[in-house]
């Protein structure tokens, strides 16, 4: 009985400090948001901000607010969660605090076949929006496939090293491709196919907003509602079979759920890598283990940190910009080789 009182004050005690870390992380966001409405080649200040939001704003200033700020800085956030929760569930199934989206070749599978996809139209302009996230997850898929039965023993099942191992080799494989496939390209689609290497979110309209936003509606939910499936894999394969789980289809789910949100992403953002790899690693410091805590902080802390790179992106050398990608990478590069040392020890 005292065990179990004992337990429920754990309980409760964990469940506060969550709140506490999403409350916190919503008014950051929110505060960050607010400056990133004022960054800009044409700066407003934050009376005018607020004017323009209540509608008291000029012409132009409503038009720089709401055509262009605020759709980049919505697909931003919406970006951000998606690559994080992700990223999260990479981390989950293969047990190996490496895996995201770009690393195990997700994100170059997107890409190749988005490439492919605006090849065929004389401007990436007239490419159809609500198709970028079907054709982007065809490619992810199909990348994803390989990179699964390339990594897969029979008797074995995944091996999490040999999964993260095999992507890393088929990300570079693609990337090489996608280089070479860009000499056949005319100028305009070349342009636009180097700014989304770079990782640019260049998808920075309502269209795309709405294009996205069905996709992690439909799957986040999907899921958060797989966290106690995450919590048993985290036991090991011995210990997951023993509770009865079935690995390799648990396994195959949750990878094509994953696979699914980051290549709906990807389709509006380009190739932003390392957002899936830091999020959940900073969301496991804050609130522990449990996957019905991670996904939802890790959305947060993932829609956190591409806004800020965002945001930096255009404030750092106007009026030129540097992709969010960029900004992302110069974090989670040194981050990565730090967790890659940690798990060789």
């Amino acid at each position: 009985m005292i065990n179990k009182q004992s337990k429920t004050k754990s309980q409760l005690k964990k469940e506060r400090q969550v709140k506490l870390t999403a409350l916190l992380l919503f008014l950051m966001i929110a505060l960050c948001f607010f400056i990133s409405l004022n960054t800009g080649h044409i700066r407003l200040s934050p009376q005018e901000t607020l004017s323009t939001l209540f509608g008291q704003g000029t012409e132009q200033q409503s038009l720089i607010l709401f055509d262009f700020r605020l759709p980049r800085m919505v697909i931003a956030i919406l970006v951000g969660m998606g690559l994080a929760v992700s990223g999260a569930v990479l981390q989950g199934i293969v047990r190996n605090p490496l895996a995201e989206p770009g690393i195990i070749g997700i994100n170059a599978g997107a890409g190749l076949a988005v490439m492919l996809f605006i090849s065929f139209f004389a401007t990436v302009s007239d490419a159809p929006v609500f198709l970028m996230p079907i054709i982007a997850f065809v490619g992810a898929g199909g990348a994803a496939l390989l990179v699964y039965l390339l990594s897969y023993k029979r008797h074995e099942g995944i091996s999490p090293i040999r999964l993260v191992l095999t992507g890393i080799a088929i990300a570079a494989g693609i990337d090489a491709l996608m280089i070479v496939l860009t000499l056949r390209l005319d100028p305009e689609n070349y342009q636009f196919l180097a700014t989304w290497i770079a990782g640019s979110i260049w998808g920075s309209n309502w269209k795309f907003v709405l294009a996205l936003l069905p996709w992690l509606l439909v799957f986040m939910p999907l899921i958060y509602s797989k966290s106690s499936v995450l919590n048993i894999l985290n036991l090991g394969d011995e210990t997951a079979i023993g509770l009865g789980a079935h690995m390799e289809k648990e396994r195959r789910i949750l990878l094509a759920l994953a696979v699914v949100v980051a290549a709906a992403c990807v389709s509006v953002s380009g190739g932003i890598g390392f957002v899936g790899l830091i999020a959940p690693h900073l969301t496991r410091r804050l609130v522990g283990d449990k996957h019905e805590y991670i996904i939802p902080i890790s959305a947060m802390v993932g829609g956190l940190l591409l806004l800020i790179a965002d945001t930096l992106g255009r404030g750092m050398i106007q009026p030129s910009e540097i992709p969010a990608g960029i900004i992302v990478a110069v974090i989670g590069a040194p981050y990565f080789l730090y967790l890659l040392a940690k798990t060789k020890d």
